[in-house]
């Protein structure tokens, strides 16, 4: 299994993960030139090989270049990166980041943003066991 990838790296491991997140594929120079305030063109050639060794990144050859991705799929990520959040800075109580998000502390939500978020909790509401049938199985 990938590791919780921005979450266990350093800031600038961070930033450069994030930005190959964004690219999908990028060369050395590519990367340059996303940082803010970057490092040198060797440190952040050493960074990107660095994560390659943490099994972080993956390289291939391109002619002369050398290209960079992500090793581990966005969603395993995502997923991996929004249980660590929850855990860390809302006590491990889902409800609290979703209220987070609703009340308006992350950012807007559109109007779409909250049907797709009704939806998602209708869904969830329909799929959830109902208390009667978990007395049942115990």
């Amino acid at each position: 299994m990938a590791p919780a990838i921005p979450l266990q790296l350093g800031k600038r491991e961070r930033q450069i993960v994030e930005t190959l997140y964004r690219a999908g594929e990028a060369s050395v120079a590519q990367v340059l030139a996303e940082l803010p305030d970057p490092p040198s063109y060797s440190a952040v050639r050493a960074m990107l090989n660095l994560l390659v060794d943490k099994k972080v990144l993956a390289v291939r050859q391109a002619g002369k270049r050398y290209l960079y991705r992500p090793a581990a799929p966005k969603e395993r990520v995502r997923g991996s990166a929004l249980r660590h959040l929850v855990r860390t800075f809302f006590g491990n109580a889902p409800a609290d980041a979703v209220a987070a998000l609703i009340d308006g502390s992350a950012g807007k939500l559109s109007a779409d943003d909250l049907r797709r978020v009704r939806e998602l909790i209708e869904r969830a509401e329909r799929d959830a066991p109902r208390p009667d049938s978990i007395s049942r199985l115990g």
